[in-house]
């Protein structure tokens, strides 16, 4: 099978020689072809030396590396037996540092994992696939065998649910649905100690945070007998890991009644009925200065404020703002874990803020821990925009 091949030019090959997963529109010199999205281009400097192989777009980022030659040896082709090897190997990563009763995370993280535009994730047999290029998307149904490969039997289902994250025009022609198998939703998943139900179909993302597993066993530390608040609740992650670890009281807030209903069912699968849990389908900052509750931790974890460059300084506002309030309703001596998702807000302007926000409150703060995404959500080296998730553990005087 023959590929496009596209040649960079003169001195603009260091940052694939690097392994930066990105080629810009910018770098190139010539095609030897005419790519269409979604095809599979191979690339080369501008004297013939093979480099990389990847996906094209017609766009500033034109090309979306999954397979690096100084690696592979060689150009590839992305059949089943590629993709099999390449599950096999990450898989392999996973199982070194998934360990225990849990058996939800993510399989496969975009770049940090090699996989340019391309999200998996597992929950109790069920991968949901997440596409974020045209050409991870066409790649799905081979995707897909080579799951069934990887899993074998303990495969139940895989779900496509590209069509929100694929881009704009193509992506409206794209229907979420079963690539393998079915299974009902809400499914049942184990993380350590916790039960929660996961709805990929109608839940957000691809049906539940993974990524703040850590966050929350932490989270269990200094929740016991405490009075905790978890905003932005969604499923109720935070809440059941501060009812597990013995909080006297614990209030959950989200805009949606869906998002409320979910974490209802979550607690319940949990505790049964219990009365240290309230949840409320209410606005997180009406709520927050609409009533006088004193909590002894304080769980903030909005959606992304921002998307986009362009963005960011109404996000910064936003968070500051939140965290002032967040702030007012920390009990003398409580704890603050507050969180940004947004990638175009680095960790330095979100820590710059949240000063802003300690200094717009009135309160001393301390600083206990710095946090991120966890080791299942891996950061390539050479890609330091993968490192989207930040949070700070804050002692509030």
């Amino acid at each position: 099978m023959s590929f496009t091949k596209i040649y960079l030019q003169a001195g603009r090959d260091e940052a694939v020689r690097r392994f930066h997963p990105w080629v810009f529109s910018r770098a190139i010199g010539r095609y030897e072809g005419n790519p269409e999205d979604g095809d599979v281009v191979e690339v080369y400097d501008r004297k013939g030396h093979y480099l990389a192989s990847g996906h094209y777009h017609d766009g500033s980022i034109a090309i979306r590396i999954f397979s690096f030659g100084a690696t592979a040896g060689g150009p590839v082709t992305p059949d089943v037996p590629y993709w099999t090897n390449k599950l096999t190997h990450i898989r392999s990563i996973r199982q070194a540092i998934v360990t225990g009763e849990t058996n939800c995370y993510r399989l496969v993280h975009g770049e940090g994992d090699g996989c340019t535009g391309l999200i998996i994730d597992m929950y109790n047999g069920v991968a949901v696939l997440q596409a974020h290029s045209i050409g991870m998307h066409r790649e799905r149904q081979l995707i897909t065998e080579a799951l069934r490969n990887v899993f074998g039997d303990e495969l139940k289902a895989v779900y496509d649910k590209s069509a929100d994250t694929l881009p704009d025009e193509y992506g409206a022609s794209v229907m979420n649905g079963y690539l393998y198998g079915r299974t009902p939703v809400p499914h049942p998943v184990q993380e350590n100690s916790s039960t929660f139900l996961v709805d990929w179909i109608t839940g957000q993302k691809t049906g539940f945070f993974l990524d703040q597993r850590d966050n929350r066993q932490l989270l269990a530390q200094y929740a016991h007998g405490k009075r905790v608040l978890n905003a932005f609740c969604y499923s109720g992650g935070f809440s059941v890991y501060a009812l597990e670890a013995g909080a006297s009281l614990v209030h959950s807030v989200d805009v949606s009644q869906k998002a409320i209903d979910l974490t209802n069912q979550n607690v319940a699968a949990n505790f049964g009925e219990t009365d240290k849990h309230q949840a409320y389908a209410e606005d997180v900052m009406h709520y927050l200065k609409g009533h006088d509750h004193q909590y002894d931790v304080v769980v903030l974890d909005p959606p992304a404020y921002a998307k986009s460059l362009s963005a960011r300084h109404r996000a910064v506002q936003g968070y500051k703002r939140l965290n002032a309030e967040g702030l007012r309703r920390v009990a003398k001596g409580g704890i603050l874990f507050t969180f940004s998702c947004s990638q175009v807000v680095d960790r330095e302007l979100f820590y710059n803020t949240i000063v802003a926000a300690a200094i717009e409150a009135g309160r001393q703060v301390r600083v206990l821990h710095h946090l991120s995404q966890p080791a299942d959500h891996p950061v390539s080296l050479f890609h330091p925009e993968g490192g989207y998730l930040k949070g700070l553990v804050l002692w509030v005087e």
